[in-house]
């Protein structure tokens, strides 16, 4: 296709050809419109606005003739996870229960990224409710992993990962509870960050377990991420959760060696059973570099890493049989069950026929662990160990500055590999869960390849202390510019290009 080299462009290269006037946001546009229409076999975009995109790419070309351009963002193609809310664009969070739902507002970072001179593609496709670590909990299909189609993208941000990894889009959001920025980041060769809790809004995304929740994004280098973020970035008085504390210049972060810096690799992350040895290896060697650019490792440890997978599977169900109560046919979704039928069997029939098998899964545990008699010695108990995680964090940050280790135990797995086995598949997340649980900023960026017909990326994790994004953002740029894992791209016919 003649638009292969630009959709890999980063948005950096992209905007000088805008800035030099031969590229304009309109081209640009209607090239990405016109791959994702070519590819979709990757399951990717749940929802185009072909109509949306092509007004604001017009809008942005007329501000750059008239000088006013709005900044790095201005003019380039972008999606959302279908988690958040888009005006007059449906927004499904993957579920036959919100199918046809048209928000009547945009979600802040939505309104933030439109503000930057986005342009807004279309709505990318996930595992319902971001219950899922594969994208095959989608009612609607799962995404594909463009390295290898017969393989996931990883989730439940898995459509954000695919798009941006295939160059149908230059960035994404997405949501990560638990690692569901992370781990697919890692398995498409993306960078990803979840930034600290609060620090971005969550006003108009559709909520999941409310204390772990966080926005984020997709790019496929680090400048992209740190622009994409910073956009994004800030206090919003309609989310009462959101921090009022200055946003650093991320992009202005970037540059310079290691020199001084003290990376904590703790020893728990290196003996979990599970991990492939090559995803060990490529950690390790990344480790190496590290060093090679003036950073000094430091054994740490992390006491109660091996509590935080049954700590986060007690609070966030507990959170999402919450939230999801509201969903009964009668506040939200469309109404189930006879029409002489009694509340209770609406609500069961609504609930039963509209909401797939993993959410289902997910509200009964958590019912469960919220009941008389069993709070306490669930629900209660798992945030005493949250709280236990956090001290770790705590502690080891006392004399480090990032936290590295890997992002995902394996590279990408084959569809329907995990997808009857719940607790093989949670424990895809088992490196990324305790960032969520201690409310830090946590990171993932490419550092190799598994060998094979078909080599798979293998992500590389950094974590931070809270607030302190631009240090992370710091450390990865630094490795990205010693490496070339970022310059490689997939091809949609197979291999890698």
């Amino acid at each position: 296709m003649a638009d292969t080299h630009i959709t890999w462009a980063s948005i950096e290269e992209t905007q000088r050809q805008l800035s030099a006037g031969t590229l304009t946001s309109v081209a640009l546009t209607e090239m990405c419109l016109a791959r994702i229409k070519a590819h979709p076999e990757l399951g990717a975009f749940l929802a185009l606005d072909e109509k949306g995109a092509l007004a604001a790419a017009v809008a942005s070309d007329e501000r750059r003739k008239a000088g006013r351009t709005l900044g790095p963002l201005d003019g380039i193609p972008v999606a959302h996870k279908d988690l958040l809310c888009t005006e007059g664009v449906p927004t499904t969070a993957a579920s036959r229960i919100l199918e046809g739902y048209l928000p009547p507002y945009d979600a802040t970072v939505v309104r933030r990224w439109k503000d930057a001179g986005t342009v807004l593609l279309g709505k990318l496709n996930m595992d319902e409710f971001g219950m899922g670590s594969s994208t095959e909990n989608s009612a609607y299909g799962p995404a594909r992993n463009p390295w290898d189609l017969t393989r996931t993208p990883g989730g439940s941000s898995g459509g954000s990962a695919a798009a941006v990894a295939a160059g149908l889009c230059f960035g994404a959001t997405g949501t990560d509870t638990g690692g569901s920025i992370r781990q697919p980041a890692a398995l498409t060769s993306l960078v990803g960050i979840k930034p600290t809790y609060g620090r971005v809004s969550r006003f108009g995304c559709i909520a999941y377990a409310s204390s772990l929740d966080q926005v984020g994004v997709f790019a496929r280098t680090v400048r992209d991420a740190a622009y994409l973020l910073h956009a994004l970035a800030g206090h919003d008085p309609k989310d009462s959760t959101s921090l009022n504390a200055p946003v650093v210049d991320y992009a202005a972060a970037l540059g310079g060696d290691l020199k001084g810096m003290r990376l904590g690799l703790p020893r728990e992350y290196m003996t979990l059973p599970g991990m492939e040895p090559e995803v060990q290896r490529s950690v390790e060697e990344a480790c190496r570099q590290m060093e090679k650019l003036g950073a000094t490792l430091v054994d740490i440890s992390l006491p109660h890493t091996r509590y935080a997978l049954p700590t986060y599977y007690v609070v966030a169900p507990a959170e999402a049989s919450s939230n999801l109560a509201r969903y009964d046919g009668i506040r939200y979704g469309p109404r189930k069950g006879a029409q002489n039928a009694t509340l209770r069997e609406m609500y069961e029939e609504t609930r039963g026929q509209l909401f797939g098998l993993e959410v289902k899964r997910r509200i009964m545990l958590g019912a469960y662990v919220l009941s008389a008699g069993y709070y306490d010695a669930y629900y209660g108990q798992a945030q005493k160990v949250r709280s236990l995680i956090k001290r770790d964090f705590d502690e080891a940050f006392a004399k480090i500055d990032v936290v590295i280790c890997p992002t995902s135990p394996t590279v990408a797995f084959k569809l329907g590999e995990k997808v009857n086995d719940p607790v093989a598949m949670y424990l895809s997340d088992v490196f990324t869960l305790s960032c969520n649980l201690a409310g830090l900023p946590g990171m993932s960026l490419p550092c190799g390849f598994s060998s094979g017909e078909k080599p798979l990326p293998i992500g590389l994790q950094l974590m931070g202390r809270p607030l302190e994004e631009h240090t992370l953002f710091k450390v990865a740029h630094a490795y990205e510019q010693a490496t070339e894992w970022h310059r490689r791209h997939p091809s949609l016919v197979g291999g890698a290009a």
